[in-house]
């Protein structure tokens, strides 16, 4: 299978998907940036860690040279490029804060400065996966090692003493024997003449020397511009001029514009120019869906412009989706035996003479990102140069698709980051980038091309729509002998090839075949499901809800048996013992076993301390019920308790959410809890409200009056959160993504405790109210 007519490099996820791969090119080219501590060429590293992560198997890999991520000026300023996005995770801060600790600078006298998408210098700079931090310890650390030790080398020759016997301390470097110390500043200019020493020979400070890394007594370094108004988001970047543009695009998946009327549009005051916009068949990866934009002099008048369109599309194929129908087909297909992924023993023998099965089935709808910043990007080209401005997660992806989409060399691209208000798996889908660009070609002026939120709803890349059924075997003691779990979901290689009608292994690897249960019979099934529009990857992905059906189950066998929720947890997981399913091309996330295993040790231990931290069985009101659910993804662990209170109307609060975190080595504490606390908030906002519906192919929602998000005041009164301590090398693992899954579980189990009523269709919506 070819994409059509786009760019077909494959990245992260989708190198999993079954698409003829396009040759990427291997030789590496290095350019320094400027300051004191710059020099050419380099140093690649893709296996010389600690441990062996998947970070050498990105695109482009790892480079580990400090002459590409740090500079020092005469005045002992340091700069140290961050080659991820920021969107609310830290990344910016604590990926440069690695290499400083590492180097022994001084964080006050720090400048961090964004890169631009340029994955042949920086290595991937993909913002996903919840990688940025596991893949990247070692190698900032690399950096900032090798950077301290130029310095020190700098410092030994111009005192011409034994490199040993001088040392790098808090942004200088001392002379132990005599006390003479030296500047950063003062050696920039020695030190860039210095060879970058070799990986294998560097020595790594002990962390019980650490002064930033794990203490969290380090502030994001755009939290003052974030909350002056200053920082610069999408939106905020003006170019002089510049023209709007907002789009008209097919409201089905995969339609075609068949005419449009241009006259009413022109005479709104401001607008300048009607004119159609290039798109290509779907599938069709990340590129523009096509339509008619409204170029103006400022954003309102677009919209009011294309607003004013008379436009008729034909809708084609897609034009009779319908989410209710669709969901008695995936219910229908649930029922019925499909694709086997995993099987052990023999679970319908086992299922047939258990003494008793339960049988769960579970819904969850289509999702949507509504990140705070709606997508926009900025774009100017002249003639074969194109430079973008946009607030992309995958700045070098974007890079690649922006010099295929205008056939220019991709040198020949500038791709500037701006910060993300927020991303969520949206932004790292460039195709409004590729919108400005295709704009910008055509005015030969530059174009800002801004989504609404109606835009960003009807045009999403949605999380998928799923029905998960389960079966449970349980003998005469209770004990779950058998197991069947069918997940029926469109996948998301459907916006990369047609007819991709299974799970592509990384969804698979999700909460389904590595399900880490100690049972003797256990099958996993995905039947076809067909995808009726865009899908595309969303917070945790598959994950939310294969946890949601398994940890519901859970709760349902717990009850069934007249047992403890927690207790019921901790005997399906089993024994202290390293997961490893019978399964082809096993997912783990892009990470060896060897590193990364599944270990129920670590698994059982967040629910333990959850329990302990978190009261477990302690006395609550009438109306309040406690429910508790684990997870593993993205290579870490994670238990959620979440307390409900529920009045006489059916009305849901949340008075506590206790989580904790088995994320093994970590950067910041504070952005963990961070990233958590707001994991328990969406985790909330997606479990009482969020769905997308289609009617005639079309979304239905169209805003947050019908797609709501929960306000301030239906926030958890409480959240606590629990960082496991790691075991020494243990390496680092996601943070970013695996605080939702076990969120929705654990409260609808909690809502069960309360109640007596199992919820298995989300989103919660008026289910409880009488």
């Amino acid at each position: 299978m070819n994409f059509i007519d786009n760019p077909g490099k494959l990245r992260g996820f989708e190198k999993n998907i079954k698409v003829e791969k396009v040759s990427r090119r291997s030789i590496l080219k290095g350019l320094g940036i400027t300051g004191g501590f710059v020099l050419a060429a380099p140093v690649m590293s893709r296996q010389a860690f600690a441990y062996e992560t998947g970070a050498g198997k990105m695109p482009h890999g790892v480079v580990v040279d400090p002459r590409v991520f740090v500079a020092v000026a005469p005045d002992g300023i340091v700069t140290i490029l961050a080659h991820r996005s920021e969107m609310g995770t830290g990344v910016r801060t604590s990926l440069p804060l690695i290499v400083a600790e590492e180097m022994e600078a001084d964080w006050s006298k720090v400048k961090v400065q964004q890169a631009h998408g340029d994955e042949v210098k920086f290595g991937n700079q993909d913002t996903d996966g919840s990688r940025s931090t596991r893949h990247y310890l070692i190698p900032m650390r690399q950096i900032g090692a090798s950077a301290r030790t130029m310095l020190e080398q700098a410092a030994a020759k111009r005192w011409n003493v034994p490199a040993t016997e001088v040392k790098a301390v808090n942004h200088e470097v001392v002379h132990s024997a005599s006390g003479r110390k030296l500047g950063f500043g003062e050696l920039a200019a020695d030190a860039a003449k210095e060879s970058v020493p070799a990986i294998e020979g560097l020595k790594l400070k002990d962390p019980k020397d650490f002064r930033y890394l794990g203490k969290g007594q380090v502030g994001i370094v755009d939290l003052h511009d974030i909350t002056t108004g200053k920082a610069q988001y999408g939106a905020d970047v003006r170019l002089p001029g510049m023209k709007y543009a907002v789009i008209a695009r097919p409201p089905v998946t995969g339609g075609k514009l068949v005419k449009f009327e241009p006259d009413n549009a022109l005479n709104i005051p401001g607008v300048e120019k009607v004119m159609q916009v290039q798109g290509w068949p779907w599938p069709s990866k990340f590129q523009p869906l096509g339509g008619v934009a409204v170029i103006a002099r400022n954003t309102g008048a677009a919209i009011k412009g294309r607003d004013a369109l008379k436009l008729t599309w034909d809708d084609g194929a897609n034009g009779k989706y319908d989410s209710v129908a669709y969901r008695k087909e995936l219910e229908e297909a649930a029922r019925k035996p499909g694709l086997v992924v995993r099987q052990e023993g023999d679970a319908d023998t086992a299922l047939k003479s258990a003494d008793k099965v339960i049988v769960g089935e579970y819904y969850l709808p289509h999702l949507a990102h509504v990140s705070m910043e709606p997508p926009v990007a900025v774009a100017d080209v002249k003639g074969d140069k194109a430079e973008i401005w946009a607030p992309v997660q995958s700045p070098g992806g974007t890079r690649e698709d922006v010099a295929k989409t205008l056939g220019i060399p991709e040198g020949n691209v500038t791709v500037n980051v701006t910060l993300l208000g927020g991303g969520f798996g949206r932004k790292s889908k460039c195709d409004f980038a590729l919108e400005a660009a295709l704009l910008s070609k055509e005015l030969g002026a530059p174009v800002k091309v801004q989504w609404t939120r109606e835009d960003d709803l009807h045009h999403d890349f949605l999380h998928t729509v799923s029905v998960e059924r389960i079966e449970a075997g349980l003998d005469k003691s209770g004990k779950v002998v058998a197991w069947r779990h069918r997940s029926v979901a469109p996948t998301i290689a459907s916006t990369f090839a047609a007819g991709a009608n299974h799970a592509a292994p990384f969804e698979l690897g999700m909460g389904l075949v590595d399900m880490p249960f100690e049972i003797a019979n256990i099958t996993c099934e995905n039947p076809e499901a067909a995808a009726f529009t865009r899908i595309g990857w969303f917070r945790s992905v598959s994950n939310i809800p294969r946890a949601f059906a398994v940890q519901s189950m859970v709760g349902e066998i717990a009850a069934a048996t007249g047992r403890d929720q927690k207790e019921t947890l901790l005997a399906l997981i089993g024994s202290p013992r390293i997961v490893k399913p019978a399964v082809k091309d096993l997912w783990n996330y892009g990470e060896p076993f060897d590193s990364y295993p599944i270990d129920t040790a670590r698994l059982r231990k967040v629910v333990e301390l959850v329990a302990e931290k978190g009261e477990w069985g302690r006395q609550v009101p009438k109306g309040h019920g406690l429910g508790i659910a684990v997870h593993r993804s993205f290579v870490s662990y994670i238990a959620t308790i979440v307390e409900v209170a529920i009045d006489e109307k059916g009305k849901l609060t949340v008075p506590r959410v206790d989580t904790a975190i088995d994320c093994g080595t970590y950067v910041n504490p504070e952005r963990i809890a961070s990233q958590i606390e707001g994991a328990a908030i969406m985790g909330l906002s997606l479990a009482k409200y969020g769905e997308v519906t289609f009617k005639d192919g079309k979304v239905e929602q169209k805003n947050f009056d019908d797609f709501q998000v929960i306000r301030m005041d239906e926030s958890p009164v409480v959240t606590n959160v629990y960082i496991v301590p790691p075991e020494p090398h243990t390496p680092p693992s996601g943070v970013g993504e695996p605080g939702v899954p076990p969120f929705a579980p654990a409260m609808m189990n909690a809502i069960f405790a309360a109640t007596g009523k199992r919820i298995r269709n989300l989103p919660l919506g008026k289910q409880l109210e009488t």
